[in-house]
């Protein structure tokens, strides 16, 4: 007597695509043309940015390819206007198509390496004021107050003139890069931690958590396990956003003469720097790389809200 098994294959896991396209961010993305258009003007201005020495036909850190006498020429739909030089030139000679795109790279550099500073310390102060709280939730807590009742041009003005007035103004142009980082970075990092706490005291109650302590599992191991990724969804949408207020903040602190120096711009000291030249007539010195930033900003605000809204669980309509 023989007997015949019929086995049926185990059905695959759906793979990390199939998931993504099954899901309500990828549902809702495809019918947002908002912010499928935004999504692919910053793509095109990041790739635009980092590949600069590709793309611009001229260096403008290069001293021996600027061409004084060819200053404040205008962009190539104004008569006058030289074919060398597509959007025209700067007061110092040098062709504004490649120094916007050099200042562009510069402002994203800043705006990416403030986010990450802030994020590495809002998040890791946060997690511990609402996991541990107590006395460590009230010290980070106070400490956080203390920071928000300073700007940022407050901390740069008091970075920037100790740094100047210990190193010199020759060490603060030289690691002007840095310099905004780690301003814009220190002074911004309360608004993930509030943030982080809010959602650790959501979660740390929780049954999954009461079963990590259960199991004998270190705080430190919890923390960031098991309770971060849970409040990560408020994280992306805090980073999207202050990736366009740490751009805003460079260009604001370098339009007042605190930022980038005019050797190696960005996109706030290619606007201060043309500033004084708009009533002479050369207006596109400072307005296109202002137009620049303002798509570039725009463009990152409305990606934050249509990811705020996605990630909302009171608008999810799945």
């Amino acid at each position: 007597m023989s007997t015949t098994t019929n086995s049926t294959p185990a059905s695959a896991s759906p793979s990390r695509w199939e998931r993504l396209r099954d899901s309500y961010m990828w549902y809702s993305f495809k019918r947002d043309r908002t912010a499928q258009l935004c999504l692919a003007v910053f793509i095109c201005m990041v790739i635009a940015a980092f590949a600069s020495p590709l793309l611009a036909p001229t260096n403008p850190y290069d001293l021996s390819q600027i061409d004084i006498m060819s200053s404040e020429l205008p962009p190539f739909w104004i008569d006058g206007a030289d074919e060398r030089y597509t959007l025209g030139t700067d007061a110092q000679g040098r062709d504004l198509w490649s120094i916007v795109l050099y200042g562009t790279r510069v402002s994203l550099l800043i705006g990416f390496g403030a986010v990450i500073l802030q994020a590495l310390l809002g998040v890791t102060f946060g997690l511990m004021a609402g996991y541990l709280g107590g006395r460590v939730d009230s010290i980070l807590m106070r400490l956080a107050d203390i920071q928000l009742s300073f700007s940022t041009l407050m901390v740069a003005i008091v970075v920037g003139a100790l740094v100047k007035a210990t190193m010199g103004s020759a060490f603060y142009s030289q690691y002007a890069v840095m310099m905004l980082i780690l301003i814009i970075g220190l002074a911004e990092w309360p608004q993930y931690a509030r943030t982080v706490r809010a959602s650790v005291l959501a979660e740390k109650n929780k049954e999954y958590v009461d079963a990590a302590r259960v199991m004998g599992l270190r705080s430190k191991r919890i923390m960031f396990r098991h309770v971060l990724p849970n409040t990560m969804s408020p994280i992306f949408v805090i980073s999207t956003v202050q990736i366009a207020n740490a751009i805003i903040s460079e260009a604001a602190l370098s339009f007042l003469g605190l930022g980038m120096p005019e050797t190696h711009p960005s996109l706030g000291s290619l606007i201060k720097s043309g500033f004084d030249y708009i009533q002479s007539g050369s207006w596109w010195i400072t307005l296109i790389p202002g137009a620049v930033l303002v798509v570039l900003v725009l463009s990152i605000n409305l990606l934050g809200d249509w990811l705020r809204d996605v990630m909302n669980p009171r608008l999810y309509k799945g």
